[in-house]
């Protein structure tokens, strides 16, 4: 074709026509032609012709095609065309770093150093040794900037192949530089005397003597060799975290470990020496634990002023030198108790005859742990906290400082420390039940019958205003040490499982017991004693304090997070219920059971006594007609001399209960029995047909103000918790022009509302009626 049309008067008028779309267009196709010139220029040319180089109707014929047909496929071939050139340029990028990486690892010298340093017994050559930090400095650069492409790489979602070998091909040289440099780490702790005596005999002794630090003896040529390696292991710490970021983003899965390399290598040699005297004092293990705190407290002000500068100097955000020479010792002794300790316990544990040696060593070792645990979190400044994501919180495991994690891996010696656990605090149990003051109620929990102090009781309730007997407050005590012991275990799932088969089912346990103890009361409404009443307060009492508490520790923020936890495990969702929710319900349950118990007993004892003080007789002459004794005594109730026996006898039982029942459950008890009452005497006044007259009405008045003073001590005016009565005794005491009228307005309006008016709300309209038809003028 010729080029010269470019350059004619034609080409200028029609190139001054052609839409702004077009013009970018061309602009992009020159542009693309200097990448790929072969396919680019014979479109480019093609394209040309049919614009400027064609009659109007081929033009417009051709650019068609293009447009329809040819560009699209040119834009999908550019577009290949350009992905194959960022890949080339990548992987070219890539080849040559990882290339000159590996030339400088293998080939440069970096092995026969290493060998050559780990021959090295006590002494390191300075230059030697900072000429080849230097060159591992410059090897973790590379490997740094390499990171850098990768992660940029995988924004992109593409060359996962590429991408897996490169990171395949650094992996394998991240481990030989990691492995020289620990080796020349090691012969250079080894030069500086490290690790130092242990002077294990006044750990024997009792006595206490604090280990000199070879650190802080360091000479200023030996603090410059000891900071640039461990600068070097940091660097490569960091690079590793790095990429435990990037395959936490792309995979989702990530160990956050709060442990400094640096560090490691510090309690590695102290690990190995300490193991012999581990092994001799196996029958003696408070003094595995002494040795390890007193090490580890001698050495934190060294390692603190020593290292905690080198860690921020290498940028490792977020560490702490206190937190992590302590948790490299809390999981060097949680190595040894995992490996040595706890798999031959538990085998023997299997074994009959040595199962109770086995839980007494178990239990000893644990409590041991958890004081050792105690004291090696008080050496953790307040200021600094663990660097754990906050995702662990929750999902998996929240790994701190306490040597319990060893039964976060192995949920089988969970399951048998629980076990002891639970058998352990029902064996305390039943040593407190077989006491005879198991159930017994303090004195000092006793209160005046004043309506102030029941008021004041009640609003300031606390534990002793539940009047729980020993056997709840020991049981609560039982708990809380569980509850103790397993605070310390990182894992949140682990506590969840452990206090579900230790604390959950020791309430379990002790609700049986409950319920056992109140049946043993037999209350009965023919031979109600005291003993029988204070035995169901006992229980009732125990009931509600264990209740309260449970309902306690359901509230703290740690059962908070337990219980969230649980519930993510199980993919449940409820914001409503607590951690204890089942116990809870449980007790409250036995509790309003044996209240109701209690309040029928009463009640119908009240009744047998009213209703049976004519027992003997038959019939009852009234009027001189003969009727059935049921209807007399309903009728004339306040006759009898069995209602002032039997509110006599009510008055000694709610003494019995006001001194020995909680203030919320009497509470609930009293108006509960008023209540009773209330519907009893007014329901035997409706169900009869016999006349009052004013004699009756006044000897009736006169045994409900015996009834009200009963209640009298319990509140200000008992009068307002006997609303049907109450009614009655206005309708009876009425006067005959009151009650003329009340009877014209219900003859006509015939309303149920009617008798509001009047100030009788609690009866209804036939009941009314009844009471005043009944009445003699």
């Amino acid at each position: 074709m010729d080029l010269s049309f470019f350059s004619s008067q034609r080409f200028h008028r029609q190139s001054q026509s052609l839409p702004l779309l077009f013009l970018s267009l061309l602009a992009l196709l020159f542009d693309f032609a200097f990448h790929f010139p072969p396919l680019t220029l014979s479109f480019l040319f093609k394209l040309l012709f049919f614009i400027f180089g064609s009659a109007d109707a081929t033009a417009s014929h051709g650019m068609q095609s293009i447009l329809g047909e040819e560009l699209p496929q040119l834009a999908l071939q550019l577009h290949r065309f350009d992905n194959i050139r960022q890949y080339l340029e990548t992987a070219l990028c890539l080849e040559a770093l990882v290339g000159d990486l590996e030339d400088a690892v293998f080939c440069s010298g970096y092995l026969h150093m290493g060998n050559m340093l780990t021959k090295l017994s006590t002494s390191v050559t300075s230059q030697d040794f900072g000429l080849k930090q230097e060159r591992l400095l410059q090897a973790i650069k590379a490997m740094s900037d390499i990171e850098d492409i990768i992660v940029n790489v995988e924004k992109s979602r593409k060359w996962h192949l590429l991408l897996q070998s490169v990171d395949h091909r650094v992996e394998k040289t991240f481990s030989v530089l990691r492995a020289e440099a620990l080796a020349g780490h090691r012969a250079l702790l080894a030069s500086l005397g490290w690790p130092p005596k242990l002077l294990t005999s006044n750990v024997e002794s009792g006595g206490i003597s604090e280990l000199l630090n070879p650190l802080v003896l360091m000479n200023g040529d030996e603090k410059k060799s000891y900071a640039q390696s461990f600068h070097v292991l940091c660097a490569l710490q960091r690079l590793q975290r790095r990429r435990e970021i990037r395959n936490f983003n792309t995979s989702g899965q990530m160990e956050c470990d709060i442990q400094l390399w640096a560090i490691d290598e510090l309690v590695s040699p102290i690990a190995e020496r300490m193991e012999y005297h581990f092994l001799k004092w196996a029958q003696h293990p408070e003094f595995i634990f002494a040795l390890v705190y007193r090490v580890t407290r001698d050495f934190i002000v060294g390692v603190s002023d020593i290292l905690q500068p080198l860690i921020d100097a290498a940028r490792l955000s977020s560490y702490s030198a206190n937190e992590a020479w302590v948790s490299a010792m809390v999981h060097m002794l949680s190595g040894f108790l995992r490996n040595k300790v706890f798999p031959a316990l538990a085998e023997n544990y299997k074994e009959k005859d040595m199962k109770l040696e086995v839980i007494s060593m178990w239990l000893h070792l644990v409590d041991l742990i958890v004081g050792f645990d105690k004291r090696m979190q008080s050496l953790i400044r307040s200021e600094t906290c663990l660097f754990l994501l906050d995702a662990q919180r929750y999902g998996g495991l929240s790994r701190g400082v306490s040597v319990l994690i060893v039964f976060c891996d192995r949920p089988d010696w969970l399951k048998i420390w629980a076990k002891m656990e639970l058998k352990d605090g029902w064996k305390k149990l039943k040593a407190v039940l077989k006491d005879a003051r198991a159930w017994h109620i303090d004195d000092k929990h006793r209160v005046d019958f004043n309506v102030n102090t029941v008021c004041e009781t009640f609003l300031l309730s606390s534990g002793e205003a539940h009047k729980a007997p020993l056997v709840a407050e020991s049981a609560v005590k039982i708990a809380t040490e569980m509850i103790d012991r397993c605070c310390t275990l990182p894992a949140i799932l682990a506590r969840v499982k452990f206090v579900r088969s230790t604390v959950a089912r020791f309430f379990w346990y002790f609700s049986n017991v409950l319920l056992l103890h109140c049946k043993n009361a037999e209350l009965s409404s023919e031979n109600l004693d005291e003993s029988a009443l204070i035995r169901a307060c006992e229980s009732i009492n125990a009931a509600r304090y264990v209740e309260s508490r449970l309902q306690e520790w359901s509230d703290d923020v740690s059962f908070i997070e337990m219980k969230i936890a649980e519930n993510q495990e199980k993919d449940k969702v409820s914001d409503d219920d607590c951690f204890f929710e089942e116990e809870i319900k449980s007790l409250a349950e036995l509790e309003t059971n044996w209240l109701m118990e209690v309040i029928v007993v009463l009640l119908r004892q009240f009744e047998n006594l009213t209703l049976g003080c004519n027992h003997n007789e038959d019939y009852i002459d009234d009027d001189q007609n003969m009727t059935p004794k049921r209807d007399s005594a309903a009728t004339e109730l306040a006759l009898f001399s069995g209602f002032f026996e039997a509110l006599h006898a009510l008055r000694n039982q709610l003494h019995v209960f006001k001194i020995n029942l909680n203030p919320k459950d009497f509470l609930d008890l009293w108006r509960s029995v008023a209540d009773g009452l209330d519907h009893f005497i007014s329901g035997s006044i409706f169900a009869s047909d016999i006349p009052f007259s004013r004699e009756q009405t006044n000897q009736f008045e006169t045994s409900m103000q015996a009834l009200h003073l009963v209640f009298q001590p319990f509140c200000a005016r008992p009068e307002a918790f006997f609303p049907c009565i109450r009614d009655t005794l206005k309708l009876l005491t009425m006067s005959n022009e009151g009650l003329k009228q009340l009877l014209v307005v219900l003859s006509s309006k015939k309303s149920e509302n009617c008798s509001q008016f009047y100030g009788i709300s609690h009866l209804s309209f036939d009941q009314v009626d009844k009471v005043l038809r009944n009445m003699k003028f």
